[in-house]
């Protein structure tokens, strides 16, 4: 198995444990509630009569549901990306038990291999999921297309990890880091900030993120940069 079919593979059997054993909206882990940013940026678009939106790596819902739920009073869609089965069915469910399911379009895929057409989309959002592609150069185009497939005044808002790090926290191992992409801040700064240059840029900061995970029954300490980019097109 190679490295990244390897870190998938770990990485589903991450997220499957967490969607088992931790309901949406309920505390106790990172499904807890939806990201502030995303939040924030669904507010300039409040007035807006159609709201397209696509979720890149959406998991069960934790963002888009709340998307949805601000379209029963007007028209819109929120296409939701994800290559985990386990994801798209819990989402599927949430979707029923909140009502949204005639706004939702799940799309079972790689990210990577997802396609995104031209000025589709108002909002593009992507929250800890661009990690997940399986190169800096995959990275690259995937942005790419993400600034294409934005509608002029459309926003991206990408949450984003670097100089991420994974310590074995019995036995102080440092560990191989579960993310096909993971390049230093400085650098994944220049990538967005190339990427998005003649946009306004919203939100650009980072946040040094440290918290205990499991990895095959065993804690590990994960330490990350969190990049927060939000920009507009405003051209």
């Amino acid at each position: 198995m190679d490295r990244v079919a390897y870190i998938r593979s770990e990485e589903k059997k991450y997220h499957d444990f967490c969607y088992d054993n931790y309901n949406l909206y309920e505390p106790g882990s990172w499904l807890h509630r939806p990201v502030r940013t995303v939040i924030d940026l669904l507010d300039e678009y409040k007035g807006q009569e159609y709201l397209s939106v696509l979720d890149l790596g959406s998991g069960i819902g934790r963002n888009s549901i709340p998307i949805a739920e601000s379209l029963k009073t007007r028209m819109g869609k929120v296409v939701c990306v994800d290559l985990l089965e386990s994801a798209i069915d819990k989402l599927k469910s949430y979707s029923n038990k909140f009502g949204v399911e005639q706004y939702i379009v799940t799309r079972l895929s790689d990210i990577e291999q997802f396609r995104i057409e031209q000025d589709e989309y108002d909002m593009i959002i992507s929250v800890s999921a661009l990690e997940h592609v399986s190169s800096e150069r995959a990275l690259e185009i995937k942005l790419k297309e993400m600034t294409l497939g934005t509608k002029t005044n459309g926003s991206n808002c990408i949450i984003i990890g670097s100089n991420i790090k994974e310590v074995n926290l019995d036995n102080g191992q440092e560990l191989d880091p579960m993310f096909e992409v993971n390049i230093s801040t400085e650098r994944m700064m220049e990538l967005l900030d190339h990427q998005y240059s003649g946009w306004e840029i919203k939100k650009r900061f980072v946040k040094q993120l440290e918290y205990e995970i499991d990895r095959n029954g065993e804690p590990v300490k994960l330490t990350t940069d969190c990049i927060t980019y939000v920009a507009k097109k405003i051209v």
